[in-house]
C-alpha cells in the first residue's frame, strides 16, 4: 500500500525535462521537513513552516491522501487516464518523497507496469533512501531527478545527505542529474562549496540549480541571484514553469 496525494496531467516544470507533457503521481510522506525553505501553511490554527509542497509531506494533511492498496486496480485506473490524453506521456512519480515506498509491493508492481508498457518515468527524490537494485531491478530503467537538499532547508547533513544511497542510484539507473534548491542566502554563502563537496565525490552528472519559491511572488526574490550563480559557475538554470504559469506548486 502507498499513499497518493494527488494526480494530474501537464508539464514538467523543473529540471533537464523541463517542458515534457508528463502525468504527475504525488505519493504522500517524506523522510525530511525542510522547514528552512519557508513556505507558510496553516494547520489545526498553528502556522507552521516547510517545503513548497508541504501538503504531501506534513501527515496532517493524510487524512486527504488516497490509500492504494490494489495495483491492478490503480494500473487499470491509470489506463483509462492515458486512453483520455491519447498518448503516453512521461510519468513523474514525486512527492513528499516517493521512495518511501520503494520496497512496498503494490508500489513495484504499479511501476512495473509503467515501465513495461514503454514508459519513461522519473523519480524526484531527495536521495537519502537506498534502493535495492538487485532485488527491485526494474528501478534501473528510472530517471532520476536527485533533489539534494543543502544547508538552506534546515535540515542537518547527517539526515538530508547519504552518499552511499547516491552513489547506488547514479551507478545502476539508467540516467539521473542533481537539481538543487538555492535561495540568496546560501548563494551569498555555502551554496558553491556545498555542491562542490558533493559533486567531487560522485561521478559526474548534470547540475540544475532553481530558485526556491512556492509563488510568482517568492520565485521572483531568488531567480536573478540564481540565473547570476548559474552563469558564474557553469550550471544549468532551471526556472519553475508551472509555478510561473499557474502560481502554485499543486495540481499543476
Amino acid at each position: 500500500m502507498f499513499y497518493l496525494v494527488e494526480e494530474f496531467f501537464s508539464i514538467q516544470g523543473e529540471g533537464k525535462y523541463a517542458g515534457t507533457p508528463s502525468y504527475f503521481l504525488r505519493t504522500g510522506g517524506c523522510n525530511l521537513s525542510c522547514g528552512g525553505f519557508g513556505t507558510p501553511y496553516s494547520i489545526n490554527g498553528s502556522i507552521k513552516y516547510g517545503c513548497d509542497t508541504y501538503f504531501a509531506v506534513d501527515r496532517s494533511f493524510s487524512n486527504s491522501w488516497q490509500k492504494i492498496e490494489s495495483a491492478d486496480i490503480f494500473i487499470s485506473h491509470l489506463k483509462t487516464k492515458f486512453d483520455t490524453i491519447g498518448y503516453l506521456p512521461h510519468v513523474v512519480i514525486t512527492g513528499g518523497e516517493p521512495l518511501l515506498y520503494v520496497a512496498d509491493e503494490v508500489f513495484y508492481a504499479v511501476f512495473s507496469w509503467l515501465i513495461d508498457i514503454g514508459t519513461n518515468v522519473t523519480f524526484e527524490t531527495n536521495g537519502v533512501i537506498e534502493i535495492n537494485f538487485d532485488k527491485f531491478p526494474l528501478y534501473r530503467k528510472a530517471i532520476f531527478a536527485l533533489s539534494i537538499k543543502l544547508s538552506n532547508s534546515g535540515e542537518p547533513a547527517s539526515k538530508r545527505i547519504n552518499i552511499d544511497a547516491i552513489k547506488k542510484i547514479i551507478n545502476n539507473s539508467q540516467e539521473s542529474f542533481f537539481k538543487f534548491t538555492l535561495n540568496k542566502e546560501i548563494i551569498g554563502s555555502s551554496a558553491l562549496n556545498e555542491i562542490s563537496d558533493l559533486v567531487s565525490i560522485l561521478p559526474a552528472k548534470k547540475i540544475y540549480c532553481m530558485p526556491v519559491g512556492e509563488s510568482r511572488s517568492a520565485l521572483e526574490k531568488n531567480d536573478k541571484t540564481v540565473f547570476a550563480f548559474c552563469m558564474k559557475h557553469g550550471f544549468n538554470y532551471s526556472d519553475r514553469l508551472h509555478i510561473r504559469i499557474f502560481d502554485t506548486t499543486q495540481g499543476v
